[in-house]
């Protein structure tokens, strides 16, 4: 039997070479298109958790908004009608359902917190204190201080351990200072000696702006809300101190300055003239949405103002958010 000629032999096994990478590259095309459909499902799954997650924190802040409407209107009221309880604004975590899902809310009355904008001389000891508390050395928190105020001031001059245009204008992106009050809490990152890690805080160590603020026109700290850090910053206020103003708290609201005397003795002299009970119309919210029984969820932060004519307005809103430590 006569044997093919060798170009057909090569050309056959040249045809089936051909075959062969046809059909894998149909493999890989159909392979890339089934991870794709696999990441585009994973992710459109993803995007629906996060804005269920959103929506529920969501229904958190309305309830906080509730809340604190509800609060103002029955906050001096002897007898509070159907039973109910003004909740706290203090940051206490608040747990409700939607569904099957839930959110925590936690609501932070702005008097609690050290305004940039009211500090003064006078009661720039307390930032001072928080800063060295939170673990910032004394000669920095100095200049921060310092320099907080003079960008708040209209004058040229610098304070002994402040920062004016001079010092601002020599950096390598120069420009000068405000001289106008803070519009945000982020701002204070333009300031001298602000860092990031100041700012936010780190894994161990909480950040300054989670105590201070600049809404509001509140000069005193309103002990009854503020955070443990902050009555702490008080000048002459102990651990043990602060720890029984909170634990006061707990039981009953402090609503009077006696209030506060009975629980401070005789340390109440020396802060009396840095504390107040009144509120601030300014209320920070935190709410976290959780969908089911997963512990990871979605932030929302905002800052609201009730206006005096019983509405109110959104002057800060951050989603996602990190939630206070």
């Amino acid at each position: 039997m006569r044997k093919a000629p060798y170009f057909l032999h090569n050309k056959k096994g040249f045809a089936l070479i051909m075959v062969l990478w046809v059909v894998i590259i149909l493999m890989v095309i159909v392979m890339s298109f089934s991870l794709l459909a696999k990441t585009e499902t994973k992710a459109a799954l993803y995007f629906r958790e996060s804005l269920a997650k959103r929506f529920v924190a969501q229904a958190g802040l309305e309830r906080a908004i509730m809340e604190i409407y509800y609060r103002k209107a029955n906050l001096n009221k002897t007898t509070i009608p159907d039973s109910g309880e003004t909740l706290r604004v203090d940051g206490s975590a608040i747990e409700g359902d939607v569904g099957d899902d839930r959110y925590v809310v936690r609501i932070f009355n702005e008097a609690g917190r050290i305004n940039l904008n009211t500090m003064d001389e006078q009661n720039k000891i307390i930032l001072d204190n928080l800063l060295v508390n939170l673990g910032v050395p004394k000669e920095a928190a100095d200049t921060i201080v310092d320099s907080a105020l003079d960008w708040v001031d209209k004058d040229p001059l610098h304070r002994l351990s402040g920062a004016e245009d001079d010092y601002y204008r020599s950096l390598p992106n120069p420009y000068k200072a405000k001289n106008a009050p803070f519009d945000t809490v982020e701002e204070l990152l333009l300031v001298k000696g602000v860092t990031p890690d100041i700012l936010f805080g780190t894994k161990d160590r909480k950040g300054l702006i989670q105590f201070v603020t600049v809404y509001g026109d509140a000069s005193r700290i309103n002990v009854n809300v503020a955070p443990k850090e902050v009555i702490m910053a008080l000048p002459g206020v102990t651990e043990d101190t602060a720890d029984r103003i909170i634990d006061r708290r707990k039981q009953a609201e402090l609503k009077t300055l006696d209030d506060v005397r009975s629980v401070m003795g005789g340390r109440y002299n020396g802060v009396s003239s840095y504390i107040d009970t009144a509120e601030s119309p300014g209320y920070a919210i935190e709410s976290t949405g959780f969908r089911k029984e997963d512990r990871r969820g979605h932030g929302v932060r905002a800052i609201v103002v009730i206006q005096a004519e019983g509405t109110y307005e959104y002057v800060y809103y951050k989603t996602p958010a990190e939630m206070t430590r």
